[in-house]
């Protein structure tokens, strides 16, 4: 779990950011691809070939998020910098308007990012936008996750994710791109470590407020039946929204199911600008 960056094709550098561009512009939205705290761009090259072989010369930028990949280190990961930084990014790349997608803390990224700039849609993986309860069980870790015991926690999340539940390519992808630094991760949970939880509720609440005045479509996918009440929840603070579960592909259901996904993201080609 702890290896080092799948090297690839030479990074493209826009906004200070490491990223992989794929296709060309056209009158298909571009895709921004986002991944999950502690992986790297490298994660979305099977999604990335199979949207080619479907959906030939779209325009994909798959990003490093700061502190991952080959992507450097920022002062600062929290929820009002990060989207401002992939703007940047997403307009020195000659990108308008584009698809958002993010996995995980990506998913909030992206959700965050639509909120403040402009964007034709987001795909939100497995990433509950009611982040109370996961933000006060990350609390409960504060001192262990500080100290010398991270590694033994983040295996704890590590286990939930549950990758036995993908095909053997796909965990050895998940596993082959995990790099937990413990620096990066504290970086990102920041604000759910040293601020009330209201804080952090009160800004992603404002963000879903932005997206429904704006009329943003937004699909949420889960790897599983998400928690009681989520979906009423979800529905009050974003009524088009669409939730869709894809039972058991635990935390990775675009990796579980890769052409299902190719095919979810090649559909965004005829979401309309807003």
């Amino acid at each position: 779990m702890h290896t080092a960056y799948i090297h690839g094709p030479a990074p493209t550098w826009v906004g200070g950011l490491a990223a992989d561009d794929h296709g060309q512009n056209d009158h298909r939205p571009a895709l921004v691809l986002l991944h999950g705290m502690t992986f790297d761009r490298s994660i979305w090259r099977p999604i990335v070939a199979e949207l080619e072989r479907i959906d030939p010369g779209r325009r994909v930028l798959a990003i490093d998020l700061p502190g991952h990949g080959q992507s450097p280190a920022q002062p600062s990961y929290e929820l009002d910098d990060v989207p401002d930084q992939l703007n940047r990014a997403v307009q020195q790349a000659g990108l308008v308007a584009p698809v958002v997608v993010g996995h995980s803390a990506g998913g909030l990224a992206a959700t965050m990012y639509a909120a403040r700039h402009p964007a034709r849609g987001v795909i939100n993986i497995d990433q509950p936008l009611d982040v109370a309860p996961f933000a006060e069980f990350v609390r409960s870790l504060a001192g262990r996750l500080r100290g010398p015991d991270f590694p033994a926690v983040w295996q704890m999340f590590y286990a939930s994710f549950h990758t036995e539940l993908l095909p053997a390519d796909a965990q050895n992808l998940v596993r082959s791109t995990c790099q937990p630094r413990q620096q990066v991760v504290l970086g990102y949970w920041q604000q759910i470590l040293d601020r009330p939880v209201t804080e952090l509720t009160a800004l992603i609440q404002n963000a879903t407020a932005a997206l429904r005045t704006a009329g943003v479509p937004y699909v949420h996918i889960a790897g599983g039946e998400p928690a009681p009440g989520y979906r009423q929840w979800l529905g009050e603070q974003l009524p088009a929204a669409a939730i869709e579960v894809w039972p058991r592909t635990g935390h990775f259901p675009h990796l579980a199911r890769p052409q299902q996904f190719a095919q979810q993201l090649a559909a965004t080609a005829h979401w309309a600008t807003r």
